[in-house]
């Protein structure tokens, strides 16, 4: 691996707002997240380098680091007066390196592309939002703020967007994660349980004393199982279809000739707007329930993870019509109008009360052995977001 460029732009670096050039030095700066990857280098370097870039295209810097090592940056040109400010939101943070075909931190262009980790989800957002907000605000004549947030740990927990929402709001705000030039209004949310069967230890040779709680959770998982036959029979949303359900982790036992006297079943159930931990939670009560009732000795506990909303835009929000109109004109037709399966920030964002939605460059690999973005993306993508930000701040 190449050894890191320093976190400080060079004098010419601050001064250039050339997005292509400026997402190389983003993708060579580590900001793998260390909840992901023990002794991941975090947003620490990347956010230094960004907030000096934004500070020097005039923006009001404030970084939050709650976390020590965990920064995110909030960086606001102040509008004059009178217009609606518009947040644009992104992560700094990467998965790991490990695996990477080829040098995942040395940006390498071919064929219209840059590949190398993040290059595609997400620091070409970054670099894009970067950017058109400096390039929207160089003659500090709009009248609302722009805000950009580079945030940490989208990745695992969403930390970064939390810190931010905690001090900071705007009245629109765009999400610019990567969706291939296509409007992304909705997406899935999703609730982690941990189901703990209970059986009762006892020398394996004792039948009568033992009660196998491994047993007893392969009664659960059939019923898991149905329940996520019924759950894609049931209605759909329109774009994200129908609620899942997977079984993610079991662990229990603890040697051979002991009756395990717990047997934990993590799982995952995604959701679609219209649902809530609350209905999830209802609905494996009633399956756990009925296991109790006619399954001899079967006894559990259920407990609730980490929740996340879905998310739903309206797609006649003013944030959603202005970014569409400028899309059309930069891609010369409508955008897509789409919904992701996964999670993002603008869940948070509009729990906040901030309309929002998801817009971001085109390319592939997102986690994957080998990343990219196609660079025209990356070109039309930020004259997209200059145009609405202009606009939509006026």
């Amino acid at each position: 691996m190449l050894p890191q460029p320093p976190a400080t732009p060079t004098a010419s670096e601050l001064l250039d707002r050339d997005p292509v050039r400026l997402l190389a030095r983003l993708t060579a700066l580590d900001s793998v997240n260390p909840d992901l990857v023990l002794g991941g280098a975090g947003e620490t370097a990347v956010a230094d380098f960004c907030g000096a870039w934004l500070a020097a295209q005039g923006f009001e810097v404030h970084r939050l680091e709650e976390r020590p090592g965990r920064p995110s940056l909030v960086a606001i040109a102040r509008g004059v007066g009178g217009g609606r400010s518009l947040m644009l939101n992104g992560h700094l943070d990467t998965v790991g390196l490990a695996g990477y075909d080829g040098a995942p931190l040395d940006p390498e262009i071919r064929d219209g592309k840059m590949f190398g980790r993040g290059t595609f989800d997400m620091k070409s957002g970054i670099a894009a939002m970067m950017v058109a907000a400096a390039r929207a605000t160089a003659e500090g004549s709009l009248r609302g703020d722009v805000i950009v947030a580079c945030v940490a740990d989208e990745e695992h927990a969403s930390a970064g967007t939390e810190e931010v929402l905690a001090s900071f709001t705007a009245d629109a705000a765009i999400v610019t994660e990567p969706s291939h030039l296509e409007l992304t209004l909705s997406h899935k949310g999703f609730v982690w349980f941990d189901v703990e069967v209970l059986g009762r230890a006892a020398h394996g040779s004792r039948p009568e004393l033992g009660i196998d709680a491994i047993a007893k959770s392969g009664h659960f998982l059939v019923a898991l199982e149905e329940l996520g036959r019924r759950l894609a029979l049931g209605p759909a949303h329109p774009l994200l279809g129908t609620g899942t359900l997977h079984a993610s982790v079991i662990r229990g036992g603890e040697e051979p000739s002991t009756y395990p006297a717990h047997c934990r079943v993590t799982l995952e159930r995604r959701t679609v707007p219209g649902e809530s931990a609350d209905s999830v939670e209802r609905e494996l009560t009633a399956v756990l329930d009925q296991l109790v009732a006619t399954v001899p000795d079967f006894r559990y506990r259920l407990t609730r993870g980490l929740y996340r909303e879905p998310f739903e835009a309206d797609p006649q929000a003013p944030i959603v019509c202005t970014l569409a109109r400028h899309a059309e004109k930069s891609l010369g037709h409508p955008p897509v109008v789409r919904a992701e399966p996964f999670w993002t920030d603008c869940a948070l964002l509009a729990r906040a009360g901030i309309p929002c939605l998801l817009f971001g460059v085109d390319g592939a690999g997102a986690h994957a052995a080998t990343e990219y973005v196609e660079l025209a993306s990356l070109e039309l993508l930020t004259g997209i977001l200059t145009d609405t930000i202009a606009e939509f701040c006026s």
